[in-house]
């Protein structure tokens, strides 16, 4: 027999070299001369392909293991098991309804090593573009790309083709902070939700992210010190560490965040606390905690279920009741942030740590706007300051 065929017991089999890996296939049938000389000629095809490179192997074996095991999907569904196991339930829930949604409906089917650059980028330009945000289509190319790391781990020599491959994100929006008219008319509009009132007030003058404002509790709150402390967040009901290590900060309070906890105690400083599981930063441990929320949505009386319910239960509607535009409820902590630099005798680095941020440049890059209406007269201090 030629070399690249062999036979075990009444079967046929094949065998080559390729990608670097000795491959075995069986012919079907039994061993009989003729399947034995189809067996010859298919490998001396088989290898003159692989030479040529065009040699597909879903074209030759479209049943074999190696296939079923090589298709895009396979590699998806082993992404999403890491994943699972490295995520916050929140944001692994948001990467695999991209993968669901975007990527395996039109990849899932191909061989991993047969997609290529170019039908990428005809995908992303004709597909994706016309219709997706540009840093939704980043996220998107991201995920892909993540996938064929795994894919390459298995085949060491394979080319990535989502190499290469980018999209140009258009400049940031500025920070659109509330101004201090905004910010009286927000708290001062007639209203029937007194504690979503205090919340409001609270994350415009002590700048916390929504999530860990719903989250936050009496046993975090020190009025005397005129301290809270963030040690959770909640997204979609589940309560978790907060963002960063550094975002567990203890903070000073200013004097209107204080009045809206002050106010804030006759509603909920007494309720019965209750049992909450917060998972960890490893995304694995939980721990089991009492606590009794500061901030209760006030047609239930129970603790804020998630922002989305915030958003829409009462900051959208309360907005356009007072007149004021609309800006997401996180628009809060901009605005903190703003207010402080706006004084223009704030450290920044105090105000980057009373946000969580390890760096000055988060700052400036998120929350540096300057309110021209609520800062100082800075012509009148430049031309005094220069003798003008």
């Amino acid at each position: 027999m030629a070399d690249g065929v062999e036979v075990r017991g009444n079967r046929v089999r094949v065998y080559f070299r390729y990608k670097g890996e000795l491959c075995r296939e069986a012919m079907p049938g039994d061993a009989s001369p003729e399947n034995i000389a189809q067996a010859e000629r298919l490998v001396g095809m088989i290898n003159y392909e692989i030479k040529a490179g065009t040699f597909s192997y879903a074209r030759h074996f479209p049943e074999s293991p190696r296939i079923k095991t090589n298709t895009l999907g396979h590699y998806i569904d082993l992404w999403l098991e890491i994943k699972a196991n490295q995520m916050a339930p929140s944001g692994f829930r948001t990467y695999k309804s991209k993968v669901e949604t975007h990527i395996r409906p039109r990849w899932g089917e191909h061989q991993a090593d047969q997609i290529d650059h170019l039908d990428l980028q005809s995908w992303i330009q004709t597909k994706l573009m016309p219709a997706l945000h540009n840093k939704t289509v980043r996220e998107i190319i991201s995920l892909l790309r993540q996938v064929f790391v795994i894919y390459r781990t298995r085949n060491k020599t394979a080319h990535d083709p989502t190499e290469g491959l980018g999209v140009t994100l258009p400049d940031p929006d500025e920070a659109d902070p509330f101004d201090r008219k905004e910010i009286r008319d927000i708290l001062g509009g007639a209203t029937d939700k007194p504690q979503e009132i205090n919340l409001a007030q609270f994350m415009l003058w002590a700048g916390p992210r929504v999530s860990e404002a719903i989250s936050l509790a009496w046993e975090d709150v020190d009025l005397k010190a005129g301290t809270v402390k963030f040690r959770r967040s909640q997204v979609r009901g589940h309560y978790k560490v907060t963002k960063t290590r550094r975002s567990t900060r203890e903070v000073r309070l200013l004097k209107p965040a204080i009045e809206a906890l002050k106010a804030q105690q006759r509603f909920t400083e007494k309720a019965a606390p209750v049992d909450i599981e917060v998972t960890d930063r490893d995304n694995k441990t939980k721990k089991q905690v009492k606590v009794r929320f500061v901030f209760h949505c006030t047609t239930t009386s129970a603790a804020h279920s998630s922002s989305d319910m915030l958003l829409k239960g009462f900051w959208r509607p309360h907005l356009e009741s007072v007149g004021v535009r609309y800006r997401g409820p996180n628009n809060c902590r901009h605005t903190y942030a703003s207010q402080l630099l706006s004084t223009g005798a704030v450290p920044i680095d105090w105000i980057a740590d009373q946000l969580g941020h390890t760096s000055t440049a988060m700052i400036w890059r998120h929350y540096g706007k300057w309110i021209n209406q609520d800062g100082p007269d800075m012509i009148s201090l430049l031309e005094h300051a220069l003798k003008l």
